[in-house]
C-alpha cells in the first residue's frame, strides 16, 4: 500500500515543480515585456517617470468559482482551522490558496461576501453551524 502512496505523492511533487518552474518562465517574460514597454514609453517622452505607474490589480471573472467550489473550499478551510473562523478569515484564507492579492480590500469584500453566501447554504443543510462573534461578526465552525 505503500508503494501506491509515495508513487502518488512522487507524481504530485513532480507536478508542482514543473508549474513552479512554468510560472518562473511566464514571470521571466512578463517582467521582458514591462521592460521593452518602459522603454517604449520613454521613446515618446524620455522624462515620463514609469515607475508611477500603479499596477492594476487583478479581479476574478464574475463566475471565477464554479458550481459548488466556494462551499467547498470554504468547507476545506473550516476542517482545517483549530477553532471557528469568521466569514472574513475564511475569505482572506481564500484569496491566500488562490495567490490572489488579500490587501485588495474591494476583492475581500466581495471574496466576504461570497463565501457569506456559500455558508449560509451550508448551515441550512445542517453542514456548518454559526455562533455569535465579536460585534455583529458570526463565528463558523464544521458541524459534528
Amino acid at each position: 500500500m505503500t508503494d501506491y502512496v509515495l508513487t502518488g505523492l512522487v507524481r504530485r511533487r513532480a507536478i508542482l515543480a514543473g508549474e513552479i518552474e512554468a510560472t518562473h518562465e511566464t514571470m521571466k517574460r512578463l517582467l521582458a515585456d514591462l521592460a521593452s514597454l518602459d522603454a517604449t514609453i520613454c521613446q515618446f517622452d524620455p522624462s515620463y517617470k514609469v515607475e508611477v505607474i500603479r499596477p492594476k490589480a487583478f479581479r476574478p471573472p464574475r463566475g471565477w468559482a464554479h458550481h459548488g467550489e466556494m462551499s467547498w473550499l470554504a468547507l476545506n478551510i473550516l476542517r482545517m482551522a483549530a477553532e471557528p473562523m469568521t466569514t472574513r478569515d475564511v475569505a482572506l484564507e481564500m484569496l491566500v490558496s488562490r495567490a490572489l492579492d488579500k490587501s485588495d480590500i474591494k476583492l475581500l469584500r466581495l471574496m466576504t461576501k461570497h463565501v457569506g453566501v456559500a455558508l449560509h447554504g451550508q448551515q441550512a443543510n445542517g453542514t456548518v453551524r454559526s455562533q455569535q462573534g465579536p460585534g455583529m461578526m458570526k463565528l463558523w465552525e464544521v458541524a459534528l
